[in-house]
C-alpha cells in the first residue's frame, strides 16, 4: 500500500488582513499536525484575500505577501502544504506556493485566468505557462488553482497524461450562486474518473464585500466518488486517507492515460522532487505502519474521526445560508457591531431583519418603523410584531410632520401643479434621512431592503428607500423574497402571516399596491431572469409566449434604471449574474433590445 493522508483548511481569510490570514493559516496548521496530515492544501490566494483587487497594484502589498508566504515555512516541518498566494517575476502571477518540511518546495502559476463575470484577473495577472509534478516519495502530485480544473485537458490532464500524477490539488476562491456546488461537484467527479486521478478541491469560504464563497471542498477518488467534503458556508478542515496504489491499479485495467503518453511523443513532465528527509520520512513510515498494521501500530498517527456527509441543501435553505454568511461577514469585517434597517410591515423588511438577526445576533440589529398617513394599521401592527418576535430593539418615529413640514416648504416652488410621484419619493426620502442620521449618531450600518425585481426595473427611490450601507436583498428577485420567508417561518414563525398573503404595497398614497404600476411578480421576475441575466432579446422573450406589450414595458424600465442601480450599495450575490460586476451596462445608451 502506498498510504497518503491529505487535508484541506477551508478557510474564510479576509482582504488585504495578511496578518489575520496568516494566523488563521498557521492555527490551520497545528491542527492539521495533530492529524497526522502529509498533505495539506489552503485555498486559492488566501494569503491576501480573494479578490483582492487593486491592492495588487501596491508593490508593498505584494511584497508582503510574499513575505508572509515566507513565514509559514517554519511551521510546515513534517508537512508539505500547498498555500495560495501572489508570485512576482518579470509580471504578477495568482500562485501556489508549494512549501515541504520548512523548505519551500517549488511554485505554480494560474493558467488559465477568468474574465467574466466578477473576475477581473486579466488586469492583474499574467498567465502561467509551465507545468511540473511534485515527487513527495513515492507520491506524484499535481497542483493546479481554481479554473485550471474547469476544463478538460489543460495543465490538469496535463499533469497526470505527461506527469503522471497520481493526486491533483486545486486551490480554489470560487464564487457561490445558488446550485452552483451541485454542479461544481460534477464536474470534479467527472475530471477525477477522466483521469484516473484523485482531486483533492480547496475552496475559500466567506463573504467578501458582493460575493459569496461557499466552501464545500471536495476529496474525490480516481472513481469519481466522494471521499470528504467540506461543510458548506463555515469554516472546515477535510481530511481523508488516501491509498494511491489504487490509482495504479485503476490505471493498468485502463489503457487511455497510455495512449495518451503515446500521442504526446511520451515526453515526460519536469518533475520537482520533495525530498523525504527527518520528520516527513518518519511521517511516512507511520503512515505505512498505520495502512499496514491498524492505529495501533503507530500511535502518533491517530485514526480519522468519521463523520457524516454533509446533508444535501435544498435550493432555499442553500441560498438563505448564502445571504446569512454574507451579512455576518460584511459587517464583521468591516467593523460594524449593529445594523439598522426600516421596517414597513411587508415582506421585504421582514425577510432583510431575519436573515440580519440571524447573521449577528438579534441584539445587534435595530428595527424602525416610519409610518406616515398612508401607513395601514396592518403594517405598523406586523413591523412591531416582528421586532418583538425576533427580540430586537425597536423604534417607531413617524414622518407624517416632517413630510408635512416639507409640503409647506415647497409649496411656492410647487404651486399650480398637481400631486404625483414627487411626493411619494419625499417620504422615502425622509425615511432615508432617519435612517441615515441614526446610523451617524451611533455608528450602525443602514440594511436597504429592496429586492432584484425592484433594481430591476427601477420601482425604488434613489436616495430614500435605496439609501444605506448594504442591500441584502440586492440579488433576490421577489419571488425568491416570499419563498426564503416562508422557509425562515418554518424554523421558528416570525414574520407575521398577514405580511406574507396581503398584496404587496409601498403604502405612499392611498390604496396603492406595487400592481398599480408593475405586472405581478410572477410574469415580471421570469421576463427579468430571460432580460437581465440571460441577455434575451424583448423579441426573444415575446416569441417564448410573454404578451409583447408587458415585455416591451419591462425591458424599457430596466433600461432606464441603469443610473440608479448604478447609485446602489453593494449586495450580496446569489445568481449567476447579479447588478454590479457581472453585468456592467453603459448608463448613456441608446440601444433597445
Amino acid at each position: 500500500m502506498r498510504p497518503l493522508r491529505i487535508g484541506l483548511a477551508q478557510l474564510n481569510p479576509t482582504v488585504g488582513d495578511l496578518d489575520g490570514n496568516f494566523e488563521k493559516m498557521v492555527a490551520a496548521l497545528e491542527r492539521a499536525r495533530d492529524q497526522a496530515v502529509d498533505v495539506l492544501a489552503f485555498p486559492e490566494m488566501v494569503i491576501t484575500g480573494y479578490p483582492p483587487e487593486d491592492l495588487l497594484l501596491k508593490p508593498s502589498f505584494i511584497e508582503r505577501a510574499i513575505q508572509r508566504t515566507r513565514d509559514l515555512l517554519p511551521h510546515t516541518r513534517g508537512m508539505t502544504v500547498a498555500v495560495g498566494t501572489v508570485d512576482r517575476g518579470v509580471d504578477l502571477y495568482d500562485a501556489a506556493a508549494v512549501l515541504h518540511d520548512g523548505q519551500w518546495g517549488g511554485t505554480y502559476r494560474k493558467h488559465y485566468l477568468p474574465n467574466y463575470g466578477v473576475f477581473d484577473e486579466n488586469r492583474y495577472f499574467a498567465a502561467g505557462a509551465q507545468n511540473a509534478v511534485f515527487a513527495r516519495g513515492r507520491a506524484l502530485i499535481g497542483v493546479s488553482i481554481c479554473e485550471d480544473i474547469w476544463f478538460p485537458g489543460g495543465p490538469v490532464e496535463e499533469q497526470v497524461i505527461r506527469g503522471g500524477a497520481e493526486v491533483i490539488i486545486n486551490l480554489s476562491a470560487s464564487p457561490y450562486h445558488a446550485g452552483k456546488a451541485q454542479a461544481r461537484r460534477r464536474m470534479l467527479c467527472t475530471r477525477a474518473a477522466d483521469n484516473l486521478v484523485v482531486v483533492c478541491y480547496a475552496n475559500l469560504v466567506g463573504g467578501q464585500d458582493e460575493i459569496v464563497f461557499d466552501g464545500a471542498s471536495l476529496i474525490v477518488n480516481e472513481q469519481g466518488q466522494v471521499l470528504a467534503e467540506g461543510r458548506m458556508f463555515e469554516e472546515d478542515l477535510v481530511v481523508a486517507d488516501l491509498d494511491l496504489d489504487d490509482v495504479f491499479n485503476a490505471r493498468l485495467h485502463d489503457p487511455r492515460l497510455r495512449k495518451g503518453r503515446v500521442l504526446d511523443g511520451g515526453e515526460a513532465m519536469p518533475r520537482v522532487e520533495l525530498p523525504m528527509t527527518g520528520v516527513t520520512a518518519a511521517a511516512e513510515a507511520a503512515s505505512a505502519q498505520v495502512a499496514g498494521g491498524g492505529a495501533s501500530a503507530a500511535p502518533g498517527r491517530p485514526a480519522l474521526e468519521q463523520r457524516p456527509a454533509p446533508p444535501p441543501r435544498d435550493l432555499v435553505p442553500e441560498i438563505y445560508e448564502a445571504l446569512v454568511l454574507g451579512t455576518r461577514d460584511y459587517m464583521r469585517k468591516n467593523g460594524f457591531e449593529t445594523a439598522v434597517l426600516g421596517l414597513s410591515g411587508g415582506v421585504d423588511s421582514a425577510l432583510t431583519a431575519c436573515l440580519a438577526a440571524d447573521a449577528v445576533g438579534a441584539q445587534h440589529l435595530v428595527g424602525v418603523s416610519m409610518p406616515s398617513g398612508y401607513t395601514s394599521s396592518a403594517s405598523r401592527e406586523d413591523a412591531e410584531s416582528l421586532a418583538r418576535a425576533l427580540g430586537i430593539r425597536f423604534y417607531s418615529i413617524p414622518v407624517r410632520d416632517v413630510f408635512e413640514a416639507c409640503l409647506r416648504a415647497l409649496q411656492p416652488a410647487f404651486s399650480g401643479r398637481p400631486e404625483d410621484i414627487t411626493e411619494e419619493n419625499l417620504q422615502a426620502r425622509i425615511r432615508g434621512n432617519y435612517l441615515m442620521a441614526l446610523s451617524n449618531k451611533f455608528g450602525w450600518l443602514v440594511l436597504t431592503t429592496g429586492n432584484k425585481s425592484e433594481a430591476s426595473v427601477g420601482y425604488a427611490t434613489l436616495y430614500g428607500d435605496m439609501a444605506g450601507g448594504f442591500a441584502v436583498l440586492k440579488d433576490v428577485y421577489k419571488t425568491m423574497v416570499y419563498r426564503l420567508a416562508r422557509h425562515r417561518n418554518e424554523r421558528g414563525a416570525a414574520i407575521p402571516e398577514r405580511t406574507l398573503t396581503r398584496p404587496p404595497t409601498a403604502e405612499l398614497k392611498p390604496d396603492q399596491t406595487d400592481q398599480d404600476t408593475l405586472p405581478p411578480y410572477e410574469v415580471l421576475d421570469p421576463i427579468l431572469k430571460l432580460y437581465v441575466e440571460e441577455d434575451r432579446s424583448a423579441a426573444e422573450i415575446v416569441e417564448m409566449g410573454y404578451d409583447e406589450a408587458t415585455v416591451r414595458r419591462v425591458v424599457r424600465m430596466v433600461d432606464v434604471a441603469e443610473y440608479k442601480r448604478r447609485q446602489s450599495p453593494p449586495g450580496i450575490k446569489i445568481s449567476p449574474r447579479a447588478f454590479g460586476k457581472d453585468r456592467r451596462l453603459p448608463i448613456t445608451n441608446r440601444w433597445r433590445g
